[in-house]
C-alpha cells in the first residue's frame, strides 16, 4: 500500500461513498474503485 492508497482509503471512510470521495479527490468514480 502506497501514500496515495491510503489518502483514498482515509477519505473513502470519511465520506462512506464513492462518488463523494471521488469528488474530492478529483478523480473519477471507476478510477477510485479501482484502489
Amino acid at each position: 500500500m502506497n501514500i496515495n492508497h491510503l489518502r483514498d482509503f482515509i477519505v473513502l471512510t470519511k465520506h462512506n461513498n464513492y462518488i463523494e470521495a471521488a469528488e474530492e479527490l478529483y478523480i473519477s468514480q471507476s478510477a477510485l474503485s479501482k484502489h
